[in-house]
């Protein structure tokens, strides 16, 4: 694999417009805290005049090795078949070199820009549910998931020696990964061993980036002093890191400082700067100097507020109780929303759905249908769902479940959860028992949320024998990640037990306790013993 500095004005595939600075950009994506993008230019350079196109949400390196200099000949790949089949494997350890040497053998040839478009698809961020945290925390679990697949497919382009030429940007990227992946003593390692050429204000920034997110508040602030030091700190990305670790950490006050000092060096804000600003002054409950920053990017000739920077404000002012100002807010979201941008309408729907506006949640869902000839991908549905969900919208969500059972190819557990969570909740485990069965009759795969989401119910009734029943279908899932039943749970079903005075019940919960290796861990011993 050979490493060359992004120096090569090479121009981007003519399907992407790619806003750069310096001659560069990158083929990143991934949000830090408030939109906040690693390795990219500044992205608002100013107001761009309307014959300018520019594609702010995804960029690549303007150097490519597109493997073959046929390229332009070949038939265009459908990239996001191979995204499909990545997204969905199973073991991204095991399986991830497989499908791309398979695609190769069966498909075409892989260039660059093709991995670049599928890591970038990859590094995509869940939208948060509006309305049930666990279903969030298992999103971010499939995300982490997804973060260990890209570094393989990282992983497989350097295997493969001088095929693929990785550029600063990429190493930049690849940083990222390892942080992420294998810690931030290993991210620093992969940084101490790069090219002098290629440390530069990108993989300064991953690594600034990597220790932000790590909340390494001295290491952060060293590594600032050093890309100051060497005339990488002349924009608003850096000091957007600092501001968002201070923001994580509640330290508000330096968050102002860093503002101050970005002033005094005319440090130009871009919009991450002013929605990170936003949300620590609503963090604060300081509204009125909120809505003068507001006031002051809207002034801002630099910045073109777009779709995301209201949706932050709306999420301020719904936390503010300010519901009003959020609705108009979200009116704001709707003028703003350009193009097939489908996270807008997922933060739509939770949006709407948070200030109680049902008619606007089903105004919006009709919109996105229609804005994508009814193609509606399982995350759409998921937002729909959990918007109704949180309304209390029964039949509404059964008839959405509905028509996600009857249109997908795609089975995903987390939308059956969201329904059978909904019915739970309500005292209606005979319900929820109920979606869980329409959808292993579609060819769907029970996996172990939800099992433990109908077990939940089963312990609110008291039915001691449907727990174990459900407990032992979680532990029957052989794929990735070993569960094991929550320690709260166990000792709930051990009580029941001994209620029912049930020794036979006691053995299967053993049984389920030895195959799930809680017999190992101290609490789940100690939980047994007494």
């Amino acid at each position: 694999m050979r490493l060359h500095a992004a120096i090569s004005p090479t121009p981007s595939p003519p399907h992407l417009i790619c806003l750069s600075t310096r001659g560069s950009s990158s083929c990143s994506g991934i949000p830090l805290g408030l939109g906040l993008r690693l390795g990219g230019p500044n992205l608002i350079a100013g107001k761009r005049r309307s014959s300018e196109l520019v594609a702010i949400r995804c960029s690549i390196s303007q150097v490519h090795s597109y493997g073959t200099v046929d390229y332009e000949q070949r038939p265009p790949l459908k990239w996001s078949s191979l995204y499909r089949r990545i997204s969905i494997m199973e073991n991204p350890n095991a399986d991830s070199a497989t499908v791309l040497e398979q695609w190769e053998g069966a498909e075409r040839k892989l260039s660059k820009w093709d991995l670049c478009r599928v890591v970038k698809e990859l590094r995509s961020p869940p939208v948060p549910s509006q309305s049930h945290r666990p279903s969030h925390v298992l999103s971010i679990f499939v995300y982490e998931s997804s973060i260990a697949t890209f570094s393989l497919v990282y992983d497989w382009m350097a295997s493969h020696g001088d095929r693929f030429i990785l550029n600063s940007s990429d190493n930049a990227i690849q940083l990222d990964l390892i942080a992420k992946v294998r810690g931030i003593s290993h991210a620093e390692g992969y940084f101490s061993i790069l090219p002098g050429i290629l440390k530069d204000r990108r993989t300064y920034g991953a690594l600034l980036n990597a220790y932000g997110k790590a909340k390494m508040r001295d290491k952060a602030e060293a590594t600032l002093e050093t890309m100051k030091g060497k005339g990488y700190a002349d924009d608003a990305l850096p000091f957007n890191v600092m501001m968002t670790l201070y923001m994580n950490i509640a330290e508000h006050g330096k968050v102002y400082a860093i503002i101050n000092e970005m002033k005094a060096k005319n440090v130009s804000f871009d919009l991450y700067s002013y929605n990170i600003l936003i949300t620590s002054c609503a963090t604060m409950g300081e509204v009125e100097e909120m809505e003068r920053v507001v006031q002051e990017m809207i002034v801002d000739a630099r910045v073109n507020a777009n779709w995301t920077t209201y949706t932050t404000l709306a999420t301020m002012y719904i936390r503010l109780g300010e519901f009003d100002k959020a609705e108009n807010c979200l009116k704001e979201v709707e003028l703003r929303m350009t193009g097939r941008d489908r996270a807008s309408f997922n933060y739509l729907l939770g949006l709407y759905s948070s200030i109680a506006k049902r008619d606007e949640v089903y105004r919006v869902w009709k919109r996105y249908k229609s804005a994508f000839g009814g193609g509606i991908l399982n995350s759409g549905y998921q937002s729909m769902l959990s918007s109704l969900v949180k309304l209390g919208d029964i039949e509404g969500t059964e008839k959405i479940y509905e028509e996600w059972l009857s249109s997908t190819s795609r089975l995903d557990p987390r939308i059956c959860n969201v329904v059978m969570r909904c019915y739970v909740r309500k005292g209606g485990v005979g319900n929820a028992k109920r979606i869980l069965d329409r959808f292993v009759e579609k060819g769907g795969v029970a996996k172990p949320l939800s099992w433990e989401i109908l077990a939940e119910g089963y312990l609110e009734e008291k039915m001691v024998s449907e727990v174990l029943w459900c407990m032992e279908g979680a532990a029957a899932y052989k794929g990735l990640g070993k569960w094991k039943p929550k320690l709260a749970a166990v000792a709930e079903t051990f009580a029941l037990c001994r209620e029912e005075d049930s020794e036979e019940s006691v053995k299967l919960l053993m049984d389920v306790l030895r195959r799930t290796g809680c017999l190992e861990k101290e609490a789940y011993k100690l939980l047994v013993e007494t």
